[in-house]
């Protein structure tokens, strides 16, 4: 829906993921074999007619034998109109199908705000990493405090000394 062009990088599927596939083979060329290489994509654009998580399984199936280690699985953001069912955890089915249909490891992301549901994302095996954007906002210290909550006790970077809660 977002991609409208009709050259070599619009239409068809294979075309319209070109652009990210010939750029992540580039990244991987330079990029260092042992360090991880992440992809974020958006697995839907919530919206008929447009991409979907199926098409997302394909491409990170592509990406996966281009080298990338993990994809960080978004969605949305390209369609104005679209209805998004904004609320916790909504988009960490999407990291689930990617990783058991395309077997790569994922990151969900996606109103995940507290440690008791990150750490049930990763028990029930729903995604590999969990990535914070909003929450990292919202409280600096959340990793730090999501520790305290599961009951680890972490070591505070000396000049956050000051700042503990």
């Amino acid at each position: 829906v977002a991609n409208e062009r009709t050259g070599g990088y619009g239409g068809r599927f294979e075309n319209r993921i070109r652009f990210l596939l010939e750029v992540t083979e580039v990244v991987r060329k330079e990029w260092p074999e042992e360090k991880p290489l992440f992809v974020r994509i958006s697995a839907t654009d919530w919206t008929e007619g447009g991409w979907t998580v199926e098409d997302s399984v394909k491409l990170s199936i592509k990406l996966k034998e281009l080298g990338v280690d993990l994809i960080d699985t978004s969605s949305g953001g390209n369609v104005p109109k679209a209805t998004i069912p904004s609320k916790p955890g909504y988009q960490v089915p999407f990291a689930a199908q990617i990783k058991k249909e395309a077997n790569i490891l994922t990151g969900a992301v996606g109103q995940i705000t507290t440690a008791q549901q990150s750490e049930e994302i990763l028990k029930e095996g729903k995604a590999d990493l969990i990535l914070y954007a909003r929450e990292s906002l919202r409280q600096p210290y959340f990793p730090l405090h999501a520790a305290k909550s599961l009951g680890i006790d972490v070591e505070w970077p000396l000049q956050y000394e000051r700042a503990k809660l």
